[in-house]
């Protein structure tokens, strides 16, 4: 099976006048098609700067990116707005939501951004704001809703392009313990029933332990430890893993 996301080596560096920030360092990292992985780290690991590189929104100085077989990292401006814009969608922690559009027109945005025409689109955003819980709610507005409805409305548009990956970052932590539960249990439902492979950067090892198959601890701008959580969590043999476990 190939991977889907196939992380090689990879450095990030980012140079100014001050010096050079070296951010990662020769990361390696392999997500199969359908997995949940998790990717946690204390603060200042780099977590977000991969999270960047995985989302096509930055490219390594040094290594190799492949999403789907592709190399990102000898694509060129435009061809990575397309790799991005078909490939991937993106779970914020902050929603992101247009606030002067419906969630209906919220979710039809990527699609119209892409040329659906309209009555596709919004045939389309409807049966994903089904498929998220909140039908009832296409017609209204993101400050009418709460904030576990605002991530469902968020997820529904992140799936609107058909995305082979789903990443989100940090897509639980500014939710109550019993909104977090019900995100989770409806990114499980969607990874099970669509096949979509997902990537949820988190601090919250909770979530880790609930839902995902794998997770990947940065330590330092590395990987310092990665498996099968099950098996982290029980036998951690880093001091990284063993501080977050």
């Amino acid at each position: 099976m190939r991977p889907v996301i196939d992380i090689r080596n990879v450095h990030r560096i980012f140079e100014s006048e001050a010096g050079c920030a070296h951010i990662l360092h020769n990361v390696s990292l392999a997500v199969n098609p359908g997995e949940f992985v998790a990717i946690t780290g204390p603060s200042g690991s780099g977590k977000s700067t991969l999270m960047n590189i995985l989302g096509c929104l930055d490219k390594p100085t040094a290594g190799s990116y492949y999403l789907q077989g592709l190399n990102v990292a000898e694509l060129d401006d435009d061809e990575l707005t397309e790799v991005r814009a078909l490939s991937i969608g993106f779970v914020f922690q902050s929603f992101n939501l247009l606030m002067q559009r419906t969630c209906l027109k919220n979710v039809c945005f990527p699609m119209e951004l892409s040329g659906v025409p309209r009555a596709q689109a919004e045939k389309k955003a409807q049966e994903l704001l089904e498929l998220v819980g909140l039908k009832e709610k296409a017609n209204a507005y993101p400050s009418q809703l709460s904030g576990g409805q605002k991530q469902r409305v968020a997820i529904a548009r992140a799936l609107a392009t058909d995305p082979k990956v789903l990443l989100c970052d940090e897509a639980t932590s500014a939710l109550d313990p019993t909104t977090t539960n019900s995100i989770l249990s409806l990114l499980k439902e969607l990874n099970q029933k669509l096949g979509v492979t997902v990537v949820i950067i988190t601090h919250q090892m909770s979530v880790i332990e609930e839902i995902c198959t794998r997770v990947a601890i940065l330590d330092g701008g590395a990987v310092a430890e990665e498996g099968r959580v099950e098996d982290i969590f029980a036998h951690p043999s880093t001091d990284a893993a063993r501080r977050l476990v």
